[in-house]
């Protein structure tokens, strides 16, 4: 699986030099994990992180799976197949969307926002269908305007243009004023400047949590999850406390709901994964922490799997 390209600050020494040339793109920096993607030869999609990549769902950290689990179900395989000659040589990037230094508005923002298509050598087809021989594909990273374009065509949502076809002479990255973000009531993350030569770099807003924005590692969770000391995150909870909080009426009508249009069964097990996986993206809980702010997971979805029953066996009658 290809690995995530180089982002580097436009003002950090290893920036490109040419990306400030021609008209440029400029995408809303999503404050979240790289996840990237590809789909072998079954149509079975295979998920990585920055330096990771996942046998299985139980592999990936609890914040990232909704991610996975909404690429998977929106997944156009089909359409994958009718567009390149090898899919298994296309590699899909993202981000996977959770709490870290931004709260978004988390029933709208996606999942996962997909940011960047590496095609193979090899990989692309002409209008008529046939194979575009391996001297005249590109082998590349695709360009913003025909990665959006690709995303849309599989069934993904795209990182959301900021601007489009901005003259670089026109582009100031030291006066910058970093926009309204599209997934929340302030400021985003930052941008993404892209040009279509394929440089690219990003404009950060000063946060404390700016290195984790778009393409922040996986690894960088496990870490989070390993120590909680008094300066953690919030008051102790307990997992009775955090179940009455967030496994309520409200989100287990919202889970069924989206279970139903999938054609799925509401069960038990399904509620429960969900809500847990919901908490760990949505909120800054610190599952499988030590110290005073940490959760154990395994209590808190015995939790949840109570008020899910109770739930269920109400609906029922």
């Amino acid at each position: 699986m290809r690995q995530f390209p180089p982002l580097p600050d436009l003002d950090d020494p290893n920036a490109p030099d040419n990306l400030l040339e021609g008209h440029l793109w400029l995408l809303e920096l999503i404050d979240g994990t790289g996840l990237r993607f590809r789909m072998d030869e079954s149509g079975l999609l295979r998920f990585g992180s920055l330096e990771a990549t996942y046998a299985d769902l139980d592999a990936v950290p609890l914040a990232l799976r909704p991610a996975v689990r909404h690429v998977r179900g929106r997944f156009d395989r089909e359409a994958l197949r009718e567009a390149v000659a090898d899919p298994a040589g296309v590699t899909f990037f993202g981000v996977a969307t959770h709490r870290r230094g931004t709260d978004y508005d988390w029933d709208r923002i996606p999942p996962f926002l997909g940011t960047d298509v590496w095609v193979g050598s090899g990989g692309e087809t002409d209008g008529d269908g046939e194979a575009v021989p391996d001297d005249e594909a590109s082998g590349a990273f695709r360009p913003p305007d025909a990665a959006a374009a690709i995303f849309d065509g599989v069934g993904l949502d795209p990182v959301n243009a900021v601007a489009r076809e901005v003259n670089a002479r026109d582009f100031d990255p030291g006066g910058y004023a970093i926009p309204a973000s599209s997934w929340r009531d302030g400021p985003a993350a930052g941008v993404v400047v892209r040009n279509k030569r394929g440089g690219r770099g990003r404009v950060a807003r000063e946060t404390g949590d700016d290195d984790r924005a778009e393409g922040g590692s996986a690894e960088e969770i496990d870490a989070e999850e390993g120590d909680v000391g008094d300066d953690g995150v919030g008051d102790p909870v307990g997992p009775d406390e955090l179940a009455a909080t967030h496994a309520g009426r409200e989100r287990f009508e919202r889970i069924v709901a989206a279970l139903e249009r999938r054609g799925e069964p509401a069960t038990v097990d399904a509620l429960a994964d969900r809500t847990v996986e919901a908490v760990a993206r949505e909120t800054p809980v610190k599952f499988g922490a030590t110290g005073p702010a940490g959760v154990d997971p395994v209590r808190f979805r015995a939790c949840v799997v109570e008020r899910a029953r109770a739930f269920l066996d109400a609906r029922r009658r």
